[in-house]
C-alpha cells in the first residue's frame, strides 16, 4: 500500500540548517507529484514546495524561496526538502503529500505523518 514517511526533523537554532525526508512507498516518485506543507498553531497548512513527476522540476514558495530547495532521488524513491537559513518561523509539522493534479489540499490523496521543525 501507499506510505510516506518523513524524517529528519529536530530543533534548531536560527540561521541553521536542516535536511528532511520522505521514504515513499508503494509507487515511484517519477508517476506522481510530491509536496511539502506546513503547519503551524493558529495557522493555516501552506505548501512550501512541489516537485513536478514528469521532469523533477522543483519550485518553493515565496517565504522559503532562496532557503529551501526540494528534490528526489528516484532510485532511493524517496524526496527531500534542504531547509537553510532557518528561521523561528519556520517552526511548524511538515508533511509530504502525494498530489494528482493542482497542487493544494484538495488535491492530496496521500499525507506522511509529519515531522516537527522547531527553530529558535
Amino acid at each position: 500500500h501507499v506510505q510516506l514517511v518523513e524524517s529528519g526533523g529536530g530543533s534548531v537554532q536560527e540561521g541553521q540548517s536542516l535536511r528532511l525526508s520522505c521514504a515513499i512507498s508503494g509507487y515511484a516518485t517519477s508517476h506522481y507529484c510530491i509536496a511539502w506543507f506546513r503547519l503551524s498553531p493558529g495557522k493555516e497548512r501552506e505548501e512550501v514546495a512541489h516537485i513536478y513527476a514528469r521532469n523533477g522540476r522543483s519550485d518553493v514558495s515565496g517565504p522559503v524561496k532562496g532557503r529551501f530547495t526540494a528534490s528526489r532521488d528516484n532510485a532511493q524513491n524517496t524526496v527531500y526538502l534542504q531547509m537553510n537559513s532557518l528561521k523561528p518561523d519556520d517552526t511548524a509539522v511538515y508533511s509530504c503529500a502525494r498530489v494528482r493534479g493542482v497542487v493544494a489540499v484538495g488535491f492530496v490523496d496521500y499525507w506522511g505523518q509529519g515531522t516537527q521543525v522547531t527553530v529558535s
